[in-house]
């Protein structure tokens, strides 16, 4: 089939480097982070023994929603889903022995990610590192938290100021660094279609894009940093023309939209995790071959780095067991599957090609639908995008009641007896631990200080300065992400969904 197009070139369908994984392999990251930052560090410490070569940190609920581990709200949630960080001195020990310069780490974070973003810079200095040389990701992305997660603070056009703030401020601080990773992930963890994951990520892209260009940014200014993150599905064809119809989609945009003209702008950068709403309790040892499958798609389709889901993650947090063996999926593929020799190897596939123009156009329809609604926060506050969203998982479930859609061990191949695997349990004691540290840390802190500048950010926000220097100073004096997430809220209120 013909196809001038080479890899490399506008608009990326076959991939944004001529050589792709030919010069250099996708980053394999592992998703992890529980309990205290104690815990965490042991575990990312064996991550790295083990041959991952990016960090990818999880963390707890109250971080999330910007609160302490000792907050009402927070008890029996405290290190649950994620890792505790009250504070830098957390921060100062989940990353301790673990050379920031050198280590690319992403932060699943939103509406707390500038808070954190700074914990981490601030180590980094204590390590001596070179800001400007930091390399990594914060996913930063709010506007998915409202469609698909939840986990939301503000309302939503304070939030995008928080976004803009953190583009402006790192484009000169943190020139490597992420600063936003827009999610498609959540959006399809929430039941959308392959299509409606990449038009709503898409139609959130746009909307940070424009506050950002409106709050006075160039775009090639910025656009260089923006980053995204895909859910990898069980469409085995149907997800590697997705992602090779979000290159084209992205690159067009940028340039004919926004009016990019630097490269780089262009250029889609994305994440892949396999997706975690496939995995089944039922026979999950099985849930490593789906993630095999996800991952393959995911390599084909050209992603930058890739998290690989571990078997027993619908049971519980992963053992390192089963941690291992989703990394040695990755590196299976990297290493022995020969798909990593080609810079494109499903180039030129008819079915490929097809798919991939279906996709962009119906993803444009949607775009045009979101446009005549008054753009991506109107359709948000009618609750268009969540309707749509919803529907789709209403008729995904029903496929699978019926039978129509096969899901093996669940509704097929069944297996009466289970074999039990081993799971990891937090130790209920971890909470009190860390209460207990958040204690002294506010004990040995200066009080006078902290409020200094606690009430120099409440006062920024107030007003129009750039948020993140002195969120930076706050941080620094050991202000807790709780107390530096209330001056905010004192400011800018709390949104309530309904």
């Amino acid at each position: 089939m013909d196809n001038p197009e080479k890899p490399g070139e506008f608009p990326y369908t076959r991939g944004i480097y001529p050589d792709m994984y030919r010069g250099r392999l996708w980053t394999m990251r592992q998703y992890a982070g529980f309990g205290t930052a104690e815990e965490s560090n042991r575990r990312y410490r064996y991550l790295l023994s083990q041959g991952t070569t990016g960090l990818s940190v999880a963390f707890d609920l109250p971080t999330q929603m910007g609160l302490d581990s000792d907050h009402p709200m927070a008890a029996g949630e405290v290190g649950r889903v994620g890792v505790a960080i009250s504070s830098l001195a957390d921060m100062e020990v989940l990353f301790e022995g673990i050379p920031l310069e050198t280590v690319s780490t992403s932060m699943t974070i939103n509406s707390t990610a500038a808070i954190l973003l700074a914990c981490y810079a601030l180590v980094a200095g204590q390590q001596g590192a070179d800001r400007k040389k930091l390399s990594g990701t914060i996913q930063n992305d709010i506007l998915k938290e409202y469609i698909a997660r939840g986990t939301y603070i503000y309302p939503p056009r304070p939030a995008m100021r928080i976004i803009t703030d953190v583009l402006g401020w790192a484009a000169c601080e943190m020139p490597e660094w992420n600063t936003i990773s827009i999610s498609g992930y959540h959006i399809r963890e929430a039941g959308s279609t392959a299509v409606q994951e990449l038009a709503f990520t898409f139609a959130n892209a746009i909307a940070y894009i424009q506050a950002a260009i409106d709050a006075g940014l160039a775009v090639d200014s910025f656009a260089p940093r923006l980053s995204f993150f895909f859910s990898s599905h069980n469409g085995f064809l149907e997800e590697i023309a997705k992602f090779r119809a979000a290159r084209r989609i992205y690159a067009r945009l940028m340039r004919d939209r926004f009016g990019a003209t630097n490269p780089r702008s262009m250029m889609l950068r994305f994440h892949v995790q396999t997706a975690g709403s496939t995995l089944t309790a039922q026979q999950p040892d099985v849930n490593i071959v789906r993630t095999a499958l996800q991952a393959m798609a995911a390599v084909l389709g050209g992603g930058q780095s890739l998290h690989t889901n571990s078997r027993d993650e619908a049971l519980g947090l992963p053992t390192e067991e089963s941690v291992r063996i989703a990394l040695r999926t990755q590196q299976i593929i990297a290493y022995e599957s020969g798909v990593t020799n080609t810079a494109d190897p499903v180039g030129g596939s008819q079915v490929i090609e097809t798919l991939t123009n279906q996709m962009e156009q119906e993803v444009y329809r949607y775009l045009e639908t979101i446009d005549q609604v008054g753009g991506t926060l109107r359709a948000i506050e009618t609750g268009f995008i969540q309707k749509e969203i919803q529907s789709a998982a209403y008729a995904y479930q029903r496929e699978v009641e019926e039978g129509k859609r096969i899901v093996v061990g669940v509704n097929r191949f069944r297996q009466d007896e289970e074999r039990p695997i081993p799971a990891l349990h937090i130790d209920p004691t971890l909470e009190r631990a860390q209460v207990e540290r958040l204690r002294q840390v506010r004990a040995s802190r200066s009080r006078a200080a902290v409020e200094q500048r606690l009430t120099a950010l409440e006062a920024a926000a107030r007003g129009t300065d750039n948020l993140m220097p002195p969120i930076l100073e706050a941080a620094a004096a050991y202000a807790t992400v709780g107390e530096i997430s209330d001056r905010l809220r004192a400011v800018f209120g709390e949104y309530r969904e309904g």
